[in-house]
């Protein structure tokens, strides 16, 4: 097999891993080329973090930059007639699992000589992207809209990062990120392909955690889409490497309010829908247009799985539901609990499937909103 590149998966052309880089040549988004996947002989059992899965990776890295990360638990809760299993990612070091794309990607990132890198976040990515490049001994510059979270942002800020906030929307950070990437290397979670060869770890974690079988179902909050195509990826893995029979279904839960993947899978294109875009509580997913909207859609597609679009009163039902089985979580994971009884109520998941929710963030970097929230009504 050939050595793993970068891939621009528009038009298949081909680039070094061994250079620095975020984009094409023509300034879109790349993926890594295929990986055949490993067996459970490959894990290190000695290592407790995702790192266990360092074999999988396109590229040895020799020093990563880890904070033990991954191996997050799972709570399986009554949901109605479903009994889903809540994958709690807020265990990872900073919160949320954007960790696990960060640590492989500024890990390799450092090791090809970059000590300073610029990222755009609305919030849990920019936290991650600040933890890990002060692990790692690299400068972080982050740019945020001007709304993000202030909880998020005094994150970044602790970890020592320059914060720039941006007016306007969420879009205008990364436009922004990109004019600066000519001064500091532009080390987004959402065009960076490495991100994603950290999120795949989630599959194999989810794997490993059912005796080495997959899941019927997982179902996950989408904005960009970083969790979903590593699902994707590392699933596609082990399917290649014989270590699964099948792919799960993946499903991706967006806010009503802005529901650009929802809006293209409904109508059955991989192109963007005219839809109308509002203020959401779940500002994770608030993501207008998403780079990798076609892979998103081929992934939904190809494994079965689909969408729910969630209004607002939606998510904060389920996440006082949530909050009432003792798992407090941000409004962006809610969307992802939403989605159970609506999956259900379609037939798309059943009782006796075994069932994955993927919660991606703590609500306590969302406590007063929250707070407010869970007064409503009582």
């Amino acid at each position: 097999m050939p050595s793993p590149s970068y891939i621009d998966p528009l038009n298949g052309k081909l680039y070094p891993l061994d250079v620095p880089r975020w984009c094409s040549d023509e300034g879109k988004p790349l993926l890594v080329t295929p990986l055949t996947g490993i067996s459970r002989d490959d894990i290190d059992r000695s290592i407790r973090s995702l790192w266990r899965y360092r074999a999988a990776l396109p590229a040895e890295i020799a020093k990563p930059i880890t904070m033990g990360e991954g191996c997050t638990p799972m709570a399986e809760r009554e949901w109605g007639e479903l009994r889903p299993h809540f994958k709690l990612e807020w265990f990872n070091p900073t919160s949320s699992f954007k960790d696990r794309g960060t640590t492989v990607m500024l890990s390799f990132m450092r090791q090809l000589g970059v000590n300073a890198v610029l990222e755009d976040s609305s919030g849990n990515g920019g936290a991650s992207v600040a933890a890990y490049g002060a692990a790692g001994g690299m400068r972080v510059r982050i740019l945020a809209p001007a709304t993000t979270s202030p909880m998020k942002v005094a994150q970044m800020h602790a970890f020592g990062a320059e914060v720039q906030l941006v007016e306007g929307p969420r879009e205008e950070s990364e436009a922004e990120a990109i004019r600066q990437s000519k001064q500091i290397f532009y080390s987004s979670h959402n065009w960076q392909p490495f991100f994603l060869q950290g999120t795949k770890s989630l599959a194999y974690e989810i794997w490993e955690d059912f005796n080495y079988s997959a899941p019927d179902n997982v179902i996950m909050p989408v904005g960009a889409g970083s969790s979903l195509l590593g699902c994707y990826i590392g699933f596609k893995e082990l399917l290649a490497a014989g270590q699964i029979t099948r792919m799960p279904r993946l499903f991706a839960a967006q806010p009503l309010n802005c529901s650009p993947v929802d809006a293209s899978f409904a109508a059955g294109v991989d192109t963007p829908i005219d839809r109308a875009v509002n203020k959401t509580i779940a500002e994770g997913t608030a993501i207008k247009h998403p780079l990798r909207l076609k892979q998103m859609i081929a992934a939904l597609k190809e494994t079965g799985g689909g969408t729910v679009a969630i209004p607002e009163d939606g998510i904060i039902a389920a996440l006082k539901r949530l909050a009432r089985t003792g798992l407090f979580v941000e409004p962006t994971s809610a969307s992802a609990a939403a989605a159970l009884d609506v999956l259900k109520e379609r037939g798309a998941i059943r009782p006796t499937e075994r069932t994955v929710v993927i919660i991606t963030g703590t609500g306590i970097k969302a406590a007063s909103l929250i707070t407010e929230l869970l007064a409503e009504g009582n």
